[in-house]
Protein backbone atom coordinates (compact mmCIF):
# COMPACT_ATOMS: atom_id res chain seq x y z
CA UNK A 1 0.00 0.00 0.00
CA UNK A 2 1.08 3.70 -0.55
CA UNK A 3 2.17 5.51 1.97
CA UNK A 4 0.55 8.94 1.03
CA UNK A 5 1.62 11.86 3.48
CA UNK A 6 -1.17 14.13 1.94
CA UNK A 7 -3.92 13.63 -0.45
CA UNK A 8 -5.71 16.30 -2.39
CA UNK A 9 -8.86 15.17 -3.91
CA UNK A 10 -11.01 17.41 -6.93
CA UNK A 11 -9.53 20.89 -5.70
CA UNK A 12 -11.70 23.65 -7.34
CA UNK A 13 -11.21 27.27 -6.51
CA UNK A 14 -12.86 30.52 -7.89
CA UNK A 15 -12.07 33.79 -8.25
CA UNK A 16 -14.68 36.31 -9.75
CA UNK A 17 -14.85 35.55 -13.27
CA UNK A 18 -11.85 32.69 -13.53
CA UNK A 19 -11.56 29.48 -12.24
CA UNK A 20 -8.33 28.62 -11.20
CA UNK A 21 -8.66 25.56 -10.33
CA UNK A 22 -10.95 22.95 -11.61
CA UNK A 23 -11.45 19.16 -9.99
CA UNK A 24 -7.20 19.04 -9.61
CA UNK A 25 -6.31 16.39 -7.59
CA UNK A 26 -2.87 15.64 -5.82
CA UNK A 27 -1.40 12.67 -4.00
CA UNK A 28 2.17 12.93 -2.17
CA UNK A 29 4.20 9.81 -0.67
CA UNK A 30 5.62 10.31 2.67
CA UNK A 31 9.39 11.17 2.22
CA UNK A 32 9.53 12.25 -1.03
CA UNK A 33 10.43 15.30 -3.21
CA UNK A 34 7.37 16.20 -5.19
CA UNK A 35 7.66 18.60 -7.89
CA UNK A 36 4.84 20.89 -9.42
CA UNK A 37 5.10 21.96 -12.96
CA UNK A 38 2.86 23.92 -15.48
CA UNK A 39 3.19 27.25 -17.10
CA UNK A 40 2.59 30.67 -15.99
CA UNK A 41 -1.40 30.84 -14.53
CA UNK A 42 -1.38 26.96 -14.33
CA UNK A 43 -2.93 27.02 -10.82
CA UNK A 44 0.45 25.87 -9.02
CA UNK A 45 0.59 28.42 -6.03
CA UNK A 46 -3.16 29.03 -6.05
CA UNK A 47 -3.26 25.37 -5.31
CA UNK A 48 -0.25 25.71 -2.81
CA UNK A 49 -1.93 28.13 -0.89
CA UNK A 50 -4.97 26.37 -0.66
CA UNK A 51 -3.01 23.89 1.45
CA UNK A 52 -1.21 25.95 3.41
CA UNK A 53 -4.47 27.58 4.46
CA UNK A 54 -3.54 31.21 2.54
CA UNK A 55 -7.04 30.38 1.27
CA UNK A 56 -9.04 28.77 4.13
CA UNK A 57 -11.28 26.04 3.96
CA UNK A 58 -14.87 27.45 2.86
CA UNK A 59 -13.00 29.12 0.46
CA UNK A 60 -12.23 26.18 -2.20
CA UNK A 61 -14.68 23.15 -2.93
CA UNK A 62 -12.78 19.30 -2.42
CA UNK A 63 -11.28 17.44 0.33
CA UNK A 64 -7.79 17.50 1.71
CA UNK A 65 -6.32 14.50 3.53
CA UNK A 66 -2.64 15.11 5.60
CA UNK A 67 -1.55 12.04 7.08
CA UNK A 68 -5.24 9.94 6.59
CA UNK A 69 -7.00 12.73 8.52
CA UNK A 70 -9.29 15.54 7.09
CA UNK A 71 -7.29 18.82 7.27
CA UNK A 72 -9.75 22.46 7.01
CA UNK A 73 -7.33 24.61 7.38
CA UNK A 74 -8.57 28.32 8.53
CA UNK A 75 -4.74 29.96 8.38
CA UNK A 76 -1.44 29.45 7.97
CA UNK A 77 -1.27 28.70 11.92
CA UNK A 78 -3.37 26.07 11.54
CA UNK A 79 -1.37 24.20 8.25
CA UNK A 80 1.66 25.15 10.53
CA UNK A 81 0.32 23.25 13.43
CA UNK A 82 0.18 20.03 11.80
CA UNK A 83 3.80 20.47 10.23
CA UNK A 84 2.95 21.73 6.59
CA UNK A 85 5.70 25.26 5.89
CA UNK A 86 5.45 26.95 2.70
CA UNK A 87 8.06 29.02 1.44
CA UNK A 88 6.87 32.02 -1.12
CA UNK A 89 9.13 32.95 -3.58
CA UNK A 90 9.02 36.58 -1.97
CA UNK A 91 11.00 35.92 1.21
CA UNK A 92 9.29 36.53 4.24
CA UNK A 93 12.15 38.06 6.36
CA UNK A 94 12.63 41.20 8.16
CA UNK A 95 15.82 42.82 7.58
CA UNK A 96 16.33 44.66 9.75
CA UNK A 97 15.77 41.69 12.68
CA UNK A 98 18.61 39.45 13.24
CA UNK A 99 18.50 35.75 12.06
CA UNK A 100 17.56 34.37 15.42
CA UNK A 101 14.96 36.41 15.58
CA UNK A 102 13.58 35.64 12.25
CA UNK A 103 13.56 32.13 12.68
CA UNK A 104 11.60 32.08 15.74
CA UNK A 105 9.27 35.42 14.39
CA UNK A 106 5.77 34.50 16.15
CA UNK A 107 7.15 31.41 17.99
CA UNK A 108 9.64 32.73 20.45
CA UNK A 109 11.93 30.93 22.89
CA UNK A 110 10.65 31.32 25.90
CA UNK A 111 11.62 31.55 29.28
CA UNK A 112 10.49 32.80 32.81
CA UNK A 113 8.17 35.35 33.62
CA UNK A 114 7.34 34.72 30.11
CA UNK A 115 9.69 36.32 28.85
CA UNK A 116 12.18 35.68 25.43
CA UNK A 117 15.45 33.59 26.53
CA UNK A 118 18.04 34.96 24.35
CA UNK A 119 20.95 32.96 25.00
CA UNK A 120 18.64 29.67 24.14
CA UNK A 121 17.08 31.81 21.04
CA UNK A 122 20.75 31.93 19.55
CA UNK A 123 21.92 28.56 20.48
CA UNK A 124 18.86 27.14 19.35
CA UNK A 125 19.63 29.39 16.07
CA UNK A 126 22.47 28.20 15.67
CA UNK A 127 21.97 24.46 15.33
CA UNK A 128 19.06 25.06 12.99
CA UNK A 129 21.92 27.16 10.73
CA UNK A 130 24.11 24.10 11.33
CA UNK A 131 21.50 21.69 9.79
CA UNK A 132 21.12 24.05 6.57
CA UNK A 133 24.82 24.81 6.18
CA UNK A 134 24.70 28.24 6.99
CA UNK A 135 27.84 29.29 9.12
CA UNK A 136 26.54 32.51 10.90
CA UNK A 137 26.26 34.42 13.66
CA UNK A 138 22.55 34.41 14.73
CA UNK A 139 22.93 37.95 15.56
CA UNK A 140 23.67 39.03 12.46
CA UNK A 141 20.69 40.95 10.44
CA UNK A 142 19.03 39.54 7.93
CA UNK A 143 19.35 42.11 5.91
CA UNK A 144 23.17 42.24 5.42
CA UNK A 145 22.74 38.57 3.64
CA UNK A 146 22.46 37.62 0.07
CA UNK A 147 19.21 35.83 -1.74
CA UNK A 148 20.75 32.66 -0.97
CA UNK A 149 21.41 32.98 2.78
CA UNK A 150 18.17 34.19 2.82
CA UNK A 151 16.43 30.81 1.38
CA UNK A 152 18.39 28.76 3.90
CA UNK A 153 16.96 31.20 6.73
CA UNK A 154 13.85 30.47 5.69
CA UNK A 155 14.36 26.25 5.53
CA UNK A 156 15.62 27.45 9.23
CA UNK A 157 12.81 28.49 10.40
CA UNK A 158 10.88 25.95 8.78
CA UNK A 159 12.88 22.98 10.93
CA UNK A 160 12.02 25.11 13.75
CA UNK A 161 8.63 24.55 13.14
CA UNK A 162 8.95 20.72 13.24
CA UNK A 163 7.93 20.43 9.64
CA UNK A 164 7.05 17.21 8.05
CA UNK A 165 5.92 18.81 4.95
CA UNK A 166 8.08 21.63 3.16
CA UNK A 167 6.56 23.32 -0.05
CA UNK A 168 9.00 25.47 -1.95
CA UNK A 169 7.69 27.91 -4.35
CA UNK A 170 10.16 28.61 -7.35
CA UNK A 171 13.10 28.43 -4.33
CA UNK A 172 16.06 28.87 -6.84
CA UNK A 173 14.27 31.82 -9.15
CA UNK A 174 16.86 34.39 -7.76
CA UNK A 175 19.70 31.83 -7.04
CA UNK A 176 23.03 31.90 -8.76
CA UNK A 177 24.38 27.99 -10.04
CA UNK A 178 26.37 27.25 -6.38
CA UNK A 179 23.36 28.57 -4.02
CA UNK A 180 20.76 26.50 -6.25
CA UNK A 181 22.96 23.66 -6.06
CA UNK A 182 23.90 23.76 -2.51
CA UNK A 183 19.57 24.21 -1.60
CA UNK A 184 19.00 20.87 -4.07
CA UNK A 185 21.70 18.96 -1.65
CA UNK A 186 19.80 20.41 1.43
CA UNK A 187 16.05 18.94 -0.21
CA UNK A 188 17.88 15.40 -0.41
CA UNK A 189 19.25 15.52 2.92
CA UNK A 190 16.01 16.62 4.58
CA UNK A 191 14.32 13.74 2.68
CA UNK A 192 16.81 11.09 3.83
CA UNK A 193 15.64 12.79 7.44
CA UNK A 194 12.19 12.00 6.75
CA UNK A 195 10.79 15.26 5.74
CA UNK A 196 8.92 15.69 2.92
CA UNK A 197 8.92 18.24 0.01
CA UNK A 198 6.76 20.07 -2.57
CA UNK A 199 8.90 22.43 -5.26
CA UNK A 200 7.14 24.77 -7.59
CA UNK A 201 9.66 25.10 -10.50
CA UNK A 202 10.18 26.19 -14.25
CA UNK A 203 13.63 25.08 -14.14
CA UNK A 204 13.53 21.79 -15.44
CA UNK A 205 16.80 20.31 -15.34
CA UNK A 206 16.43 20.85 -11.72
CA UNK A 207 13.61 19.18 -11.43
CA UNK A 208 14.85 16.01 -13.70
CA UNK A 209 17.64 16.05 -11.08
CA UNK A 210 15.98 15.73 -7.84
CA UNK A 211 12.23 15.12 -8.10
CA UNK A 212 11.12 11.55 -7.03
CA UNK A 213 7.64 12.64 -8.26
CA UNK A 214 6.24 15.19 -11.14
CA UNK A 215 2.78 16.32 -11.35
CA UNK A 216 2.04 18.63 -14.29
CA UNK A 217 -1.11 21.33 -13.96
CA UNK A 218 -2.06 22.96 -17.21
CA UNK A 219 -5.02 25.20 -17.16
CA UNK A 220 -5.54 24.96 -14.04
CA UNK A 221 -6.42 21.00 -14.07
CA UNK A 222 -4.09 18.32 -13.36
CA UNK A 223 -2.66 16.13 -16.76
CA UNK A 224 -0.68 13.57 -15.03
CA UNK A 225 2.09 12.96 -12.36
CA UNK A 226 5.09 10.67 -13.26
CA UNK A 227 7.37 8.55 -11.49
CA UNK A 228 10.88 10.23 -12.24
CA UNK A 229 12.91 6.98 -11.41
CA UNK A 230 10.52 4.67 -13.05
CA UNK A 231 9.83 6.21 -16.12
CA UNK A 232 13.56 7.72 -17.18
CA UNK A 233 11.19 10.97 -17.26
CA UNK A 234 12.97 13.71 -20.35
CA UNK A 235 12.64 17.28 -19.96
CA UNK A 236 10.80 17.07 -23.27
CA UNK A 237 7.95 14.80 -21.71
CA UNK A 238 7.41 17.19 -19.43
CA UNK A 239 7.44 20.14 -21.75
CA UNK A 240 4.74 18.03 -23.93
CA UNK A 241 2.48 17.68 -20.22
CA UNK A 242 2.82 21.62 -19.68
CA UNK A 243 2.52 22.99 -23.45
CA UNK A 244 -0.16 19.76 -24.24
CA UNK A 245 1.71 18.91 -27.33
CA UNK A 246 5.34 17.76 -28.74
CA UNK A 247 7.72 20.59 -29.30
CA UNK A 248 9.54 20.85 -32.27
CA UNK A 249 11.79 23.94 -31.00
CA UNK A 250 12.09 24.42 -27.66
CA UNK A 251 12.64 28.15 -28.52
CA UNK A 252 10.92 29.56 -31.65
CA UNK A 253 13.42 30.25 -34.68
CA UNK A 254 13.82 34.22 -35.20
CA UNK A 255 15.66 36.43 -37.49
CA UNK A 256 17.41 39.24 -36.55
CA UNK A 257 17.57 42.03 -38.99
CA UNK A 258 18.84 45.13 -37.17
CA UNK A 259 18.41 48.24 -38.49
CA UNK A 260 19.57 51.96 -37.21
CA UNK A 261 21.77 52.51 -34.39
CA UNK A 262 18.84 53.82 -31.83
CA UNK A 263 21.70 53.94 -28.27
CA UNK A 264 24.81 54.01 -27.85
CA UNK A 265 26.85 53.78 -24.49
CA UNK A 266 30.34 54.77 -23.80
CA UNK A 267 32.49 54.68 -21.43
CA UNK A 268 30.00 54.20 -18.67
CA UNK A 269 31.82 54.18 -15.06
CA UNK A 270 29.38 54.03 -12.11
CA UNK A 271 30.63 53.82 -8.50
CA UNK A 272 29.03 52.26 -4.92
CA UNK A 273 26.92 54.94 -4.37
CA UNK A 274 28.03 54.18 0.09
CA UNK A 275 31.10 53.30 -0.78
CA UNK A 276 33.16 55.71 -3.14
CA UNK A 277 36.01 53.81 -3.51
CA UNK A 278 34.30 51.02 -5.14
CA UNK A 279 34.28 50.59 -9.01
CA UNK A 280 30.59 48.36 -9.55
CA UNK A 281 30.83 49.37 -13.05
CA UNK A 282 33.56 50.05 -15.31
CA UNK A 283 34.26 51.78 -18.80
CA UNK A 284 31.22 49.60 -20.26
CA UNK A 285 29.48 50.16 -23.26
CA UNK A 286 27.13 49.03 -26.07
CA UNK A 287 25.15 49.56 -28.63
CA UNK A 288 21.69 48.73 -29.50
CA UNK A 289 19.90 49.03 -33.16
CA UNK A 290 16.54 49.30 -33.93
CA UNK A 291 14.78 45.49 -33.91
CA UNK A 292 17.53 44.00 -31.90
CA UNK A 293 17.31 42.28 -28.29
CA UNK A 294 20.49 42.84 -26.47
CA UNK A 295 21.16 40.25 -23.39
CA UNK A 296 23.84 41.46 -20.80
CA UNK A 297 24.94 38.42 -19.18
CA UNK A 298 27.24 37.83 -16.43
CA UNK A 299 27.47 36.19 -12.97
CA UNK A 300 25.87 37.10 -9.42
CA UNK A 301 27.58 40.75 -8.76
CA UNK A 302 28.78 41.35 -12.17
CA UNK A 303 26.69 44.74 -12.18
CA UNK A 304 23.91 43.63 -14.59
CA UNK A 305 21.43 45.46 -12.79
CA UNK A 306 23.69 48.36 -11.44
CA UNK A 307 24.30 49.30 -15.28
CA UNK A 308 21.05 49.37 -16.21
CA UNK A 309 19.98 51.37 -12.98
CA UNK A 310 22.41 53.83 -13.32
CA UNK A 311 21.53 54.40 -17.16
CA UNK A 312 18.25 54.57 -15.97
CA UNK A 313 18.19 58.06 -14.42
CA UNK A 314 21.41 57.95 -12.71
CA UNK A 315 18.77 55.57 -10.41
CA UNK A 316 21.48 53.89 -8.76
CA UNK A 317 25.43 55.11 -7.40
CA UNK A 318 27.12 58.09 -7.83
CA UNK A 319 30.57 60.06 -9.57
CA UNK A 320 28.91 58.12 -13.02
CA UNK A 321 30.42 59.08 -15.71
CA UNK A 322 30.37 57.81 -19.60
CA UNK A 323 28.37 59.44 -22.73
CA UNK A 324 25.10 57.97 -24.22
CA UNK A 325 23.63 58.55 -27.36
CA UNK A 326 20.03 58.50 -29.00
CA UNK A 327 20.05 58.09 -32.55
CA UNK A 328 23.35 59.55 -32.65
CA UNK A 329 22.87 62.47 -30.09
CA UNK A 330 24.30 62.88 -27.03
CA UNK A 331 21.07 62.80 -24.31
CA UNK A 332 21.75 63.72 -20.81
CA UNK A 333 19.91 61.22 -18.18
CA UNK A 334 20.27 63.01 -15.02
CA UNK A 335 16.69 62.17 -13.55
CA UNK A 336 14.66 59.04 -13.96
CA UNK A 337 12.24 62.39 -15.70
CA UNK A 338 14.68 62.77 -17.86
CA UNK A 339 15.17 59.00 -19.12
CA UNK A 340 11.21 58.95 -20.10
CA UNK A 341 11.54 61.70 -21.52
CA UNK A 342 13.52 59.84 -23.87
CA UNK A 343 11.80 56.95 -24.06
CA UNK A 344 13.94 54.99 -22.15
CA UNK A 345 11.60 51.98 -19.45
CA UNK A 346 12.76 50.13 -16.62
CA UNK A 347 11.28 46.87 -15.46
CA UNK A 348 13.06 45.91 -12.31
CA UNK A 349 13.95 42.91 -11.24
CA UNK A 350 12.99 43.97 -7.52
CA UNK A 351 9.21 44.43 -8.27
CA UNK A 352 8.12 45.27 -4.67
CA UNK A 353 11.11 47.65 -3.82
CA UNK A 354 11.14 49.40 -7.32
CA UNK A 355 8.79 48.55 -9.46
CA UNK A 356 5.33 48.82 -7.52
CA UNK A 357 3.72 50.92 -5.03
CA UNK A 358 1.94 48.06 -3.13
CA UNK A 359 -0.33 50.46 -1.30
CA UNK A 360 -2.31 51.83 -4.55
CA UNK A 361 -4.03 49.89 -6.77
CA UNK A 362 -3.15 48.95 -10.47
CA UNK A 363 -4.46 52.03 -12.19
CA UNK A 364 -2.67 54.31 -10.12
CA UNK A 365 0.45 52.28 -10.58
CA UNK A 366 0.36 51.71 -14.07
CA UNK A 367 -0.01 55.05 -15.24
CA UNK A 368 2.63 56.82 -12.66
CA UNK A 369 5.46 57.25 -15.15
CA UNK A 370 2.72 59.12 -17.84
CA UNK A 371 1.32 61.46 -15.16
CA UNK A 372 2.56 64.33 -17.38
CA UNK A 373 0.38 62.98 -20.32
CA UNK A 374 -2.64 62.68 -18.18
CA UNK A 375 -2.93 66.17 -16.27
CA UNK A 376 -4.11 69.19 -17.23
CA UNK A 377 -2.83 72.32 -15.65
CA UNK A 378 -0.92 70.63 -12.90
CA UNK A 379 -4.87 68.46 -12.03
CA UNK A 380 -5.09 64.62 -13.41
CA UNK A 381 -7.84 63.22 -15.13
CA UNK A 382 -8.72 60.06 -13.21
CA UNK A 383 -10.89 58.63 -15.49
Amino acid sequence: MVNNILEMRSITKTFPGVKALSDVSLSVRRGEIHAICGENGAGKSTLMKVLSGVYPHGTYDGEILFENEPARFGSINDSEDRGIVIIHQELALVPYLSVAENIFLGNEQRGRGGMIDWNATNAEAGKLLARVGLDENPMTPVGTLGVGKQQLIEIAKALSKRVKLLILDEPTAALNDADSEHLLELLRQLRDQGITSIMISHKLNEITDIADSTTIIRDGQTIETLDMLADAVTQDRIIRGMVGRDLEHRYPERVSNPGEEVLRVENWTVHHPTQPGRVVVEDAGFTVRAGEVIGIAGLMGAGRTELAMSLFGRSYGRDISGKVFKRGQEIKLRSVSEAIAHGLAYATEDRKRYGLNLIEDIKRNVSAAALGKLSRRGWVNSN
